[in-house]
């Protein structure tokens, strides 16, 4: 029986406080065992190994009270990792968290500078620091194909020394890129969340309402509830991302993520879009440009419905252009010759239908607003090659009460997208995927402070055929599977002028089967403490009140979006 000789070699990099805006990671030496040493200033070396695979190990510690931070990390221009951090306590946390980083291997083997862009503040209310170390792991074995090129669609501003992220509605994400003739396939991955006003975009009203409960809970965000996510080439719809609605660890009431984060708060997935119907197009030698757009909703006060073609403020995004080469490029010229006018796009407007009532109370003021949105849409694209198609779905009911007070969201998103390589025996790759969200959260104002009781539900599922490579979406390579769901209860509270604390009661459920290895495991945690757990290896305690100090968001508005205090940026 012959058996594979794996080969390995590794680097650690230690990004020490993080205090600053951003890290630029520069320099490094080599070990005798094939090792890199990364030191906060200098540029990447490839390692002196051959490799194939490539995980990365990013550790994390942290003491103090601090806000959850948002973290991205570039090699050069192309962002690699989204992540973001777990809100610190007083005696000090630590996580971990391993990334699957070969889909990147084209721009590990050359030369790079790598940033890691983790904002922070450091002051006298603000006073934990992120120590953290990243450790990269290089090995042979894997054996999964890979994309020979990969192109940002980014800011570009590494050579500044700086993060590549665009932010929208303000920033032209335009670029322009010659698409070899030797390209076979080519997909874009695309990275997108909301900030500030838009980080609770899925509890978000139509603008008309954003005044209603000003007189009570302050000024709302508008645009509805629905978000999309546009890629254009040359101006032409190439694809549409429906986004997951991440909820950070400062979010909703943090008691919640309390040791479990919420999903994907530690690796935010990049969901795909296959543009190789667009190849011949674009294979002329020429410039071609890759935009992406954010938009929500307008809703006129007859009900009709309309793309907004903005967003509020704001969402980071980026993109990647991952283009898989064939060895034989005649083949590729005469597909372009003969699909030189472009493929055929099929992208009617979506269906809309939405409902809306404000209810006013005895004396004139508003009491309650019922709304919602419902929205499907279908998108397909077809070369002589390739043809690629989405059904898209989204359902969002909104309810705010006792004078706005108090607010509920059922929100149902699911989507198909395939793949189709056309020919005398066609061959499909599918993604089904859905993501259910119910979240209620109800504050109010005592004597000495405010509270915040709240329930949620929430899941990320979708089952697989596979694909070309390793998806940044499934961050495996074959067929798949995953079922997630995330419920519970929490609670804030805040005293004037002194600390907060949050509370909360979960349960976690995580299902997969990926690369032919089943995995499940349900985790019960009560008050920052796992009280069961599936996993023979998990650590489990009786359950007791923890002592976590100040939470790190501030104010209600910037835990639930809504109600006093400001924002995080």
């Amino acid at each position: 029986m012959a058996t594979a000789m794996l080969r390995s070699c590794s680097w650690i990099m230690s990004l020490a406080p993080v205090t600053e805006r951003h890290l630029l990671v520069r320099g490094l030496e080599s070990t005798p065992t094939c090792g890199l040493i990364l030191q906060l200033t200098g540029n990447y070396e490839p390692p002196d190994c051959g490799f194939d695979t490539v995980r990365i190990n990013l550790t994390v510690t942290s003491r103090g009270k601090q806000f959850d931070r948002l973290a991205l990390m570039y090699l050069r221009d192309n962002e690699v990792f989204r992540t973001s951090t777990a809100e610190p306590t007083t005696n000090g946390i630590v996580w971990t968290y391993i990334k699957e980083m070969s889909q990147y291997n084209s721009l590990w083997r050359s030369p790079q500078k790598l940033i890691f862009d983790l904002g922070n503040i450091i002051n006298e209310v603000y006073t934990g620091s992120f120590n953290a170390t990243l450790k990269a792991h290089f090995s042979e074995g894997q054996n999964v194909k890979t994309a020979d090129i990969v192109l940002p669609i980014s800011a570009k501003r590494s050579a500044s020394n700086s993060p590549s992220a665009f932010q929208l509605p303000t920033d032209n994400t335009t670029v322009m890129y010659e698409i070899p003739a030797a390209a076979s396939r080519a997909i874009v991955s695309i990275s997108a969340c909301g900030q500030s006003e838009e980080e609770f975009w899925w509890s978000n009203v139509f603008s008309q309402d954003t005044r209603d409960f000003e007189s009570t809970v302050g000024g709302l965000y508008g645009y509805t509830p629905f978000r999309e996510v546009q890629l254009y080439i040359d101006g032409i719809l190439a694809g549409l991302v429906w986004p997951f609605p991440i909820i950070f660890t400062g979010g909703v009431a943090p008691g919640f993520w309390r040791p479990v984060v919420g999903t994907d708060a530690f690796d935010l997935r990049q969901p795909e879009i296959d543009i190789s119907p667009f190849l011949p197009m674009v294979q002329d030698g020429k410039q071609h440009s890759f935009e992406i757009r954010v938009t929500g909703l307008n809703v006129s006060a007859d009900g009709k419905t309309t793309f907004a073609n903005t967003v509020g403020s704001y969402w980071v995004v980026t993109g990647n252009i991952f283009i898989y080469l064939n060895d034989n490029s005649s083949d590729s010229k005469v597909t372009a010759a003969r699909d030189k006018d472009g493929p055929m796009v099929d992208a009617p407007l979506p269906v809309f239908a939405v409902t809306r009532n404000l209810v006013r109370n005895e004396t004139g003021g508003n009491d309650s607003l019922s709304y919602s949105v419902a929205v499907k849409r279908i998108f397909s694209v077809r070369s002589s090659l390739y043809s690629w198609s989405q059904t898209l779905s989204f359902s969002n009911h909104g309810l705010l009460n006792q004078q706005g007070y108090s607010q509920v969201n059922r929100q149902l998103t699911t989507g198909n997208n395939s793949i189709t390589e056309l020919g005398d025996a066609p061959i499909s790759y599918s993604i089904t995927f859905q993501y259910p969200l119910v979240v209620n959260a109800t504050y109010g104002i005592t004597s000495n402070g405010m509270t915040i009781d709240s329930w949620m539900m929430r899941g990320l599922d979708f089952e697989t055929t596979g694909g070309l490579g390793i998806s940044t979406y499934t961050l495996s390579s074959g067929p798949s599977h995953l079922h997630t769901r995330q419920s519970g209860t929490a609670q804030y509270k805040s005293v004037t002028g002194g600390s907060s604390s949050s509370w909360g009661d979960t349960t976690n459920v995580f299902e997969s089967q990926m690369n032919g290895q089943p995995y499940h495991r349900s985790v019960h945690a009560v008050n920052g403490t796992v009280v069961s757990d599936t996993d023979p290896g998990g650590k489990v305690s009786a359950s007791s009140p923890q002592d976590y100090g100040d939470t790190g968001r501030g104010s209600v508005r910037a835990i639930i979006g809504k109600g006093p205090g400001a924002l995080i940026n």
